[in-house]
């Protein structure tokens, strides 16, 4: 990651400016640090403002993280699995390289296959075999 820009691949960087920060303290036991330190951090990135991204990859990555935006359109991440802020901040900016690369990445096209012959008669051979033995259960009178 080099001084200002959060480093995705050879050819895409997010400007540090475009994320915004806020450090609060974390819940849950910690002992007596945890009244006092806030290492939780919280990270949004309006993702609808960014002119990196290519759009195809927006769409994808809005697509697969909706449940991560907040009303306004921004993705919020959170991390307080650290003791420090620098960790937790950290942490956010890999996270958000993560969803950025697995967005990145298109979706091959689904070929639709036929079904082998083999296939298709074992299918009809098992229908068959089925309904000979529903129609040996039917009452048939005269044939007893």
């Amino acid at each position: 990651m080099s001084e200002l820009t959060l480093d995705i691949n050879e050819r895409l960087r997010i400007p540090l400016a475009d994320l915004r920060f806020q450090a609060s303290r974390s819940s849950g036991p910690g002992g007596q640090n945890v009244n006092k330190v806030n290492t939780r951090i919280q990270m949004w990135w309006n993702i609808s403002a960014d002119t990196q991204l290519p759009e195809a990859a927006k769409s994808r990555f809005l697509a697969q993280n909706a449940g991560r935006l907040t009303k306004e359109g921004e993705l919020l991440i959170e991390s307080q699995q650290f003791r420090t802020q620098i960790a937790n901040r950290q942490w956010c900016l890999d996270e958000l390289a993560r969803l950025i690369r697995s967005a990145l990445v298109t979706p091959r096209k689904r070929r639709p296959t036929k079904p082998t012959r083999g296939s298709q008669q074992r299918r009809l051979k098992s229908k068959q075999e089925r309904s000979e033995k529903k129609s040996r259960r039917r009452y048939n009178p005269g044939h007893e």
